[in-house]
Parts: structure tokens; sequence; C-alpha cells
């Protein structure tokens, strides 16, 4: 891990940094396990999006693809493989910071089909498909904080799984999803099954809550209003981390922690700005806190290493700050329930598009595969 940079003071001040993103070809180059080498990143996730862009460069998976054409594969189980390849690959590359962090770093995460979002039963299938499928430690599933992911969370926790919880923008359903890994750890407890393996983080989503407030605010039009554009991702965010502290320190927390769990981590996600007029760190700069992840962008993670200045900790002495934020929104006529609601159905629809583009990129390239060694064997 390189020293004295900010991403060096980063990971001192308990922030664990993961890339939000993968492929074939940042595998096979060297460059992840470059990243871990000298930019101090000690995990990484994927989602529907990052897969589907990876796929439609296309070159680092032309073998495969063939093989698999050649194999009469379908589309379904073509992505399930490529996928579940780069994650594994990903996990072996991670697996020594895995080790020195006793598990709580060193992460790949991998997530179930977004069309599975409400779907609970299916949802706890496919998570075990996944986990088998990668069959490493070091994974993590990824399942989306719907009404019906709670669920499944709890099942796949009780299961011995390690979860990554996604799609959380609101501080309720950010309680509720602590809940549902707490009632998993019970059950887990409950069939034997040893705590201390099983990993969780919560992602709490950032840059996706100012946008979606920022266009409500540029309606109202008022002084008032403007001033409190870009605000409101941080202060949530914040609080989040307020939610995390308080629901960890309870009697049942802490009785399974004593029992070797482990807390489940806040993620902050979404983290690189929407809005060019806006500090290229500051959803990095603002969110400084003791056991965290930070999943940036490589974009992110490239402007925090040139110019980022890195606090102790901005998030434990901002709650007050950040309850008025959220107030003077609510004044303003910002509907925070309605906000969270609306970025939670548009995270799903979101992936769920980007699924089937990778499909249809997958479908493409199976396509041509077959046309091609059918061609080469005339």
């Amino acid at each position: 891990m390189t020293e004295n940079t900010p991403l060096a003071e980063l990971s001192l001040a308990g922030v664990s940094i993961w890339l939000d993103d993968l492929s074939r070809e940042r595998i096979a180059s060297g460059g992840l396990a470059n990243l871990i080498d000298t930019k101090n990143v000690v995990g990484v996730t994927t989602n529907p999006t990052i897969f589907a862009g990876a796929l439609s460069k296309g070159e680092a998976y032309a073998e495969q693809v063939s093989a698999l054409a050649a194999a009469g594969t379908s589309v379904h189980d073509a992505v399930f493989e490529i996928t579940t390849d780069d994650v594994t690959a990903a996990c072996d590359i991670f697996r020594p910071v895995y080790d020195r962090t006793h598990g709580v770093d060193g992460r790949v995460s991998i997530e179930v089909e977004p069309g599975l979002a409400h779907d609970a039963a299916g949802t706890v299938t496919q998570a075990q498909e996944l986990w088998a499928k990668v069959n490493r430690p070091n994974a993590m599933i990824k399942i989306p904080a719907t009404v019906e992911g709670l669920e499944a969370i709890t099942a796949t926790i009780a299961l011995g799984i390690s979860v990554n919880v996604t799609l959380i923008f609101s501080l309720e359903r950010h309680r509720q999803v602590i809940n549902a890994y707490l009632s998993g750890l019970e059950k887990a407890k409950a069939a034997g099954i040893d705590l201390s393996t099983i990993h969780s983080v919560a992602s709490f989503f950032v840059s996706r809550v100012d946008t979606e407030i920022n266009g409500r605010l540029e309606v109202i039009g008022t002084d008032t209003a403007l001033s409190l554009k870009s605000k409101a991702g941080v202060a949530n965010a914040q609080l989040a981390y307020q939610v995390y502290e308080e629901a960890f320190s309870t009697e049942r927390s802490l009785g399974l922690i004593s029992a070797g769990a482990n807390k489940q981590r806040p993620l902050w996600a979404s983290t690189g700005v929407k809005d060019p007029a806006l500090p290229d760190t500051l959803y990095v700069t603002n969110l400084v806190a003791p056991e965290v992840v930070n999943t940036m962008p490589e974009k992110t993670l490239e402007a925090t290493l040139d110019h980022g200045v890195i606090p102790a900790n901005s998030v434990s002495g901002a709650y007050d700050e950040a309850n008025r934020v959220l107030d003077a929104l609510a004044d303003e006529g910002v509907s925070y329930n309605d906000v969270t609601q609306v970025l939670e159905a548009e995270g799903v629809a979101k992936f769920i598009i980007s699924w089937n583009e990778l499909l249809d990129t997958v479908t493409a390239a199976l396509d041509s595969a077959r046309t091609t060694a059918t061609g080469a064997a005339l």
C-alpha cells in the first residue's frame, strides 16, 4: 500500500477504498493488481451497468464467447459464466487483502439479476447459485434493498453468505436493512454457522440523492431553495452513519458481536459527482469516518489521489447540521419520502435496462462467433 498520499490518509482514517468497476481487460492487464499496490484499493464492486460497459468493448472476452457459442450456451447462461469468471478472478487477486484484513476487505461484489428485485425467493436462489459458482470466501452477493429484498437479505445471511445490500436511499430503509442483517445472523447462529465468516455492507447512495433533489429545488427557484442545492446527499449519508452507530451499540447487536458477528459497515455508493460545478472529491472528503467503505469510479479515485484533502473525521460531528439540511428541505416543500421512493424505483429500472443491454451485447457476440465458426467450417 502506498504511503503519504491522500488515499493513504483516507485508509488511515478508517475508510476502505473499493473500486466501482471491473472488466476482464483490467484483470488480465494487471491494472487491478496495480491499484491494490499503488492506490490503496482494497475491494471492487460490480453491477449490470459495469458489466454491460465491459462486454461492449468485447476484445478481452472474445475467446470465451467463441467457446460458449460453440457449446450452444444460452445467452443467460453465457452472461452467468462470463460475469462469475471475472468475479472469481478478481477474488483471487484480492485474496491477500482478504487474508491480511481477516475478511473485512478484499471483497468483490456481484449482483443478482435486477429483474429479481421484487422476488425474494428468486433472489435467494440466485444468490446461492452465484455464491456456489464463484466459490470464494471473499465474494459478496449484491441484493437491492427493496421491501422484498429485506426478506432475501435475512434468508441469504442465514445461509452464511456475505451480502452487499445495494440501492439504499432512505434512513428508515437503512434501519430495516440492518434489522434484516441482524435477523439473518440470529438464524445463522441458531443453525450453528460461524458468524465470523459472514460479512455485509449497506450501500447508501449519495450523488443520486443530490441529482433528484437539486432538480426539485430548481423548480421551486427561491433563493433559500437554491442555497440548499447539493447538500442533501452528504447530509443524508452522514445521518446514515449515525443510524449505523446507534444500531450496532444495542444489546441485540452487541450480543451477536460477542458471539463472533461482524458489523454491517456503511458503504458510500454513487460517489462520482454528477454536477461539474461541484468539487470532484465532494463525496469522499465529506464522508470520512471509521469503519466505512467508499466505492469510487476510477475518475473519483484519481481526483482524490491528486488533490484530496482528507480530514480525520467529517461525519461524526456533523449530525446537527445534517438534520438542519433535511429540515430545511422539508420546509421548502421537498418530500424526503417521495424522493427516496422515486430513487429506489429508478435505481431498479436503470439496472434492468443495463441488464437488458448486457443480454443484447452477449447475444450479438454469440451470434457473431457462431457465424464466424460456420464460415470457417465451409
